[in-house]
């Protein structure tokens, strides 16, 4: 397998709930380990990236050394950053536009507010254009350094995959102008498998390895790149044998331990069962992360991953 971390951006996406923040924290600690500077980068103003690394949250400062507004280092050579769109629409406007008084009178007008915001897949470029300035050598803020990588914590699914079609399909909606050939500037880095790569989350479990396998094909049919990695995530430990198994079955009234032994053993047998199907189908390898047991995932726990991890990058 090629190796994700060499990319300029790795975009992590799959089912709500299946744990794509974790898996981008993850990433993102195991890229600042070699030597990148790495920055996560959440949508929609989501910090639970930066919480679990101690960050100071959404907003909270200006922004890093060496980083643009709202860029927080949270370890040594990790960032991060969350999307908000209208502050994209403002740098967009700035750097697009001939004068700095003429991009806030056009972002201040009540009618292109309006039509910003009912423009169908307009978040999602402005996300991906985040997203694609910050792997840019020449960043819009001024004094920002570029990032070796970029991790987008994408929306689910279905509102990820849109993400990675939206620059294509405004290029093709305008076909020409400024919004055309920025379009076209993204798709080409997105499409470019050399420079961006996909990461699907999926617990082991029949809806999200069915959303997993779903992701692979909307990806390659959207924008031709095949997704690079399957994270299988929560996997639970298989903890008896198939002699243990037939104790407990055998046991005709054991009490709450032995029926408590007995639905865990048929929830890890569950997981095992959807892995080999995933591992069956998926075109991309399968990596598997552990169910770790803690109340909320830290910075401890999400070092225990990313070195899980690094096995299969």
């Amino acid at each position: 397998m090629d190796d994700l971390l060499a990319r300029d951006l790795v975009v992590v996406t799959g089912k709500g709930g299946v744990g794509k923040s974790t898996v981008a924290a993850a990433l993102g600690l195991a890229a600042a380990r070699r030597g990148r500077r790495t920055i996560v980068a959440e949508v929609a103003r989501r910090d639970d990236v930066s919480r679990a690394l101690g960050g100071t949250g959404v907003h909270a400062r200006p922004g890093a050394a060496g980083g643009g507004p709202g860029e927080d280092e949270l370890a040594p050579g990790l960032h991060h950053l969350s999307i908000d769109p209208e502050d994209a629409l403002d740098e967009y406007l700035v750097e697009q536009l001939p004068t700095r008084a003429l991009a806030d009178a056009l972002r201040g007008s009540r009618t292109f507010g309006l039509f910003a915001a009912a423009t169908p897949g307009m978040r999602e470029l402005l996300t991906v254009g985040k997203a694609w300035e910050l792997a840019q050598p020449a960043r819009r803020s001024p004094g920002a350094d570029p990032y070796d990588l970029v991790v987008l914590d994408a929306p689910a699914t279905g509102h990820g995959v849109a993400v990675l079609a939206a620059p294509r399909t405004f290029a093709e909606i305008t076909r020409v102008g400024r919004v055309a050939r920025q379009g076209r500037t993204i798709d080409a880095m997105l499409s470019d498998p050399a420079r961006t790569g996909v990461v699907a989350v999926a617990r082991p479990e029949e809806m999200p390895v069915t959303e997993a396998l779903a992701l692979e094909q909307a990806v390659r049919a959207t924008i031709g790149l095949d997704v690079g990695l399957v994270v299988a995530n929560a996997v639970l430990p298989q903890r008896f044998s198939a002699a243990d198994a037939a104790v407990l079955d055998a046991a005709a009234d054991g009490g709450a331990p032995v029926r408590a032994a007995r639905a865990a053993h048929a929830r890890a047998r569950a997981q095992r069962s959807q892995l080999r199907r995933l591992r069956r189908h998926a075109r991309a390898p399968v990596a598997t992360l552990p169910l770790l047991p803690a109340p909320a995932l830290g910075r401890d726990e999400l070092e225990r991953l990313a070195t899980a991890l690094e096995a299969a990058l």
